[in-house]
């Protein structure tokens, strides 16, 4: 039984450059998987002013350490760059990576890091970890539904947050007044088996 440490990861985006940490140790059971971002969507959904809402980020990583025969030594890391969040709405686009939202140029990442994947059926899975958004971590489960063909895997799933409780949504958009605190983070991601 091996261990490694897990290497920092840095990966630039335009006008910045994150550094991901992926610390501690594990042992070599689990695969690695490499993220397809041309066939991978990492989105949020919403309400505002009664009218439902879809985004995407658009850059984004994933380190994927994964075996459904081995979910012990299973492991995942995200990280998300903020500035990068698109609705297709120009007005509502230039304000979330703005202090009262994201205060991307504070918080520039949200991260996601599991402490355990659990299988819940067949195909059924859940990633139990924690979010730090905007200076604030919570714990989070994400379902999901995977499919693995070969070296190729595919999975989906859907969370719900309430954006308050990581602090998004300041003055007077603190309340559900003009847009729900309820959000939706959806996961449509494809990767592919590196070793």
């Amino acid at each position: 039984m091996t261990s490694f440490q897990r290497a920092a990861i840095r990966f630039a985006v335009p006008g910045l450059l994150m550094t991901v940490l992926v610390a501690t140790t594990s042992v070599a059971n689990a695969a690695n998987w490499k993220l397809d971002l041309g066939k991978s969507k990492l989105g949020f959904s919403g309400t505002q002013t009664g009218m439902k809402f879809q985004g995407v980020f658009t850059r984004y990583n994933a380190v994927i350490e994964f075996d459904p025969d081995h979910l012990d030594t299973s492991h995942i890391a995200v990280s998300v760059d903020l500035a990068s969040a698109t609705t297709n709405d120009n007005q509502r686009d230039a304000t979330l990576p703005g202090k009262d939202w994201f205060d991307a140029a504070q918080f520039p990442a949200a991260t996601f890091e599991t402490s355990a994947i659990r299988r819940k059926g067949a195909d059924d899975y859940e990633a139990v970890g924690t979010l730090t958004l905007r200076g604030v971590t919570k714990p989070l489960t994400l379902p999901f539904t995977l499919e693995m063909n070969g070296t190729s895997a595919h999975a989906k799933g859907h969370a719900e947050l309430i954006r308050s409780a990581f602090g998004i949504g300041q003055g007077p958009w603190t309340t559900d007044q003009w847009v729900a605190l309820n959000v939706g983070v959806n996961i449509d991601v494809t990767a592919t088996r590196a070793n």
